[in-house]
């Protein structure tokens, strides 16, 4: 590793996905070697990146140098490999696992940009990388690494200073991750706590609809389409704040990491699917009426707001908690699951505080 750490490395990206591709910015920048292989789903993105670099998602024309593969070509482009990068999104996740985890070398540590978390009928959350390290093949080992915390892809790719975080197990493995990927506007943080960072970054999906409700009924309020009320809209995301920081402590997960959650929250509450249906929610459409609005997308801000009231809900009935503490997550669930009408349990946010 330490010989490594002084010489050019060979990345191999397993999925041509808009957040993979910005990666592959400071990586070339770095003098490192890409290797962008597509998921199934790909194929046009490939085509056009090997005709002109330019990434028919991204909207940017990537560094030149990187070399491109389809999917059928994937163990080509593992051979020689030093770091592997999982560039699919949540709802890939079972894809990678049954047919990329079983050929990836044990030698090259894994990175993912895969956000997200299931829930157990105990009522634990566990992130992305624990669920890799569970569907491993027996007796295959891999160094499985994850990447947290607020930053989007076009800015990231238009060299947007961005903080996020890398987490794992070995701390070795992540100093040489970030020797590979840090730069001058991309800023690594390193975390040894796994649950702390990706529950955070996975939970604000949830939260970011909460708070996008505030959207919506300020268009609602005004007759407005674009009205907004910034004391709505930050009052939800402090609640967010507070009921997720509640719920990183009870999954054993370290308080600091609540930056990179609440981080994230922020850049998602400023656009993409999950705003566009929390603002359709909260001017008052169903949710079906909503998803059907949005031609029936599947997003992760449903996924993981059920997932996480779910295991609240576990909680309770071993008496580890209650629903009352998190009231914002609970009436997102209720509106998702159980066709409630939008509205926000503000007096429940609401405490006395004596420190005497």
């Amino acid at each position: 590793m330490e010989d490594k750490e002084e010489s050019v490395s060979v990345l191999t990206f397993i999925g041509a996905g808009q957040m993979a591709s910005a990666l592959t910015f400071p990586v070339r920048e770095n003098g490192h070697e890409v290797r962008l292989v597509g998921t199934p789903l790909d194929r046009e993105i490939i085509d056009e990146l090997r005709r002109t670099d330019f990434h028919l998602n991204l909207k940017r024309t990537l560094p030149q140098g990187i070399k491109y593969y389809q999917v059928e070509e994937v163990e080509e482009a593992l051979k020689g490999t030093d770091i592997v990068l999982n560039g699919v999104s949540s709802f890939g996740l079972d894809w990678f696992c049954d047919n990329m985890l079983p050929i990836l070398p044990e030698n090259a540590p894994l990175i993912s940009v895969t956000k997200g978390m299931v829930d157990t009928e105990e009522g634990d959350l566990i992130p992305y990388p624990y669920v890799m390290e569970q569907r491993l093949p027996e007796g295959k080992k891999l160094d499985i690494n994850a990447i947290g915390g607020p930053c989007t892809s076009y800015e990231l790719a238009d060299h947007d200073d961005s903080h996020v975080a890398f987490c794992g197990r070995n701390m070795e493995t992540l100093k040489f991750l970030k020797k590979t990927f840090a730069c001058s506007y991309y800023h690594v943080s390193l975390s040894t706590d796994i649950v702390g960072v990706e529950c955070a970054v996975a939970m604000k999906n949830a939260y970011a609809l909460g708070v996008t409700l505030a959207v919506g009924l300020a268009e609602k309020r005004d007759g407005k389409i674009g009205a907004v009320h910034y004391n709505s809209q930050a009052a939800l995301f402090g609640q967010s704040v507070r009921e997720m920081t509640k719920l990183i402590s009870l999954i054993h997960g370290g308080a600091e990491n609540i930056i990179f959650g609440a981080g994230d929250l922020y850049v998602t509450v400023f656009g993409g699917r999950t705003r566009k249906i929390g603002t359709l929610l909260g001017r008052g459409l169903t949710f079906k009426e909503a998803m059907d609005e949005l031609s029936g997308v599947t997003l992760e801000s449903i996924v993981i707001a059920t997932r996480t009231a779910r295991a609240v809900r576990a909680l309770t009935k071993r008496g580890v908690v209650s629903p009352e503490d998190f009231p914002l997550l609970m009436h997102v669930d209720s509106i998702i699951n159980e066709g409630a009408e939008v509205d926000i349990p503000w007096e429940k946010f609401t405490l006395t505080v004596n420190n005497d």
